[in-house]
């Protein structure tokens, strides 16, 4: 329980440094660009609370593109000010850029924290979808049942199949001469003759011409 308690004071400690620090460079920067007064302060709390908004809905919705979009883009904007801060950027000639970022800042962060707060992910249930009854038949009680006809069982016909008549495949003769010669080397090397199915992995043609070419061998 005691490392517990000590394991969450340790996050809890460095947290409440890094939002300080943040918020401060936060500070700063819409300072610089302009914002003076209770605005500056106004900036960091308005990018902490998107990033909260954000991050609480990918914790607890189901559609993960938006809030994930948000949450880089107040991200973006906090990481932003904590390296420009760090000297890259002379705050006495702030570009007219990061002026025009910062002053449409809020217009943004109030369109994200709409679209995080009162957009509801769709769910569609798993239910069977009712089926409308119709007004002017519900009261004509219930359905005659149909009477039952007697089945009549068809006569089956016999069906006579032709015999599929066999195709004659020609060979050519040159084939038949190079297949006598592998048919020899084979009876050559094994002592007995070559098989059809044998003959047909050396040359490498179809089924049907191999047994051709081995009936004239």
């Amino acid at each position: 329980m005691r490392a517990h308690l000590a394991r969450v004071d340790a996050v809890l400690v460095q947290a409440l440094i890094a939002a300080a620090l943040s918020f401060a460079h936060l500070h700063d920067i819409a300072a610089a660009a302009g914002q003076d007064g209770w605005k500056a302060w106004a900036y960091p709390v308005s990018v902490d609370l998107l990033l909260v908004a954000a991050w609480r809905r990918l914790r607890t919705g189901h559609a993960k593109a938006a809030p994930w979009c948000w949450f880089v883009i107040a991200l973006t904007a906090s990481l932003g000010a904590n390296v420009a801060t760090a000297g890259l950027l002379d705050t006495d000639q702030v570009p007219a850029w990061l002026r025009i970022l910062v002053a449409g800042w809020p217009a943004i962060a109030f369109l994200g924290g709409t679209l995080l707060a009162h957009t509801t992910p769709t769910r569609v249930p798993a239910t069977a979808v009712p089926v409308a009854v119709d007004a002017e038949h519900e009261d004509q009680g219930p359905t005659p049942e149909p009477v039952a006809q007697p089945a009549v069982e068809p006569i089956p016909h016999p069906v006579i199949e032709a015999a599929p008549e066999p195709v004659a495949i020609s060979v050519p003769a040159a084939l038949v001469d190079h297949a006598r010669k592998v048919a020899a080397e084979h009876h050559t090397r094994t002592g007995a003759p070559i098989d059809t199915p044998t003959l047909r992995a050396r040359l490498g043609v179809p089924a049907p011409m191999a047994d051709a070419i081995a009936a004239q061998l």
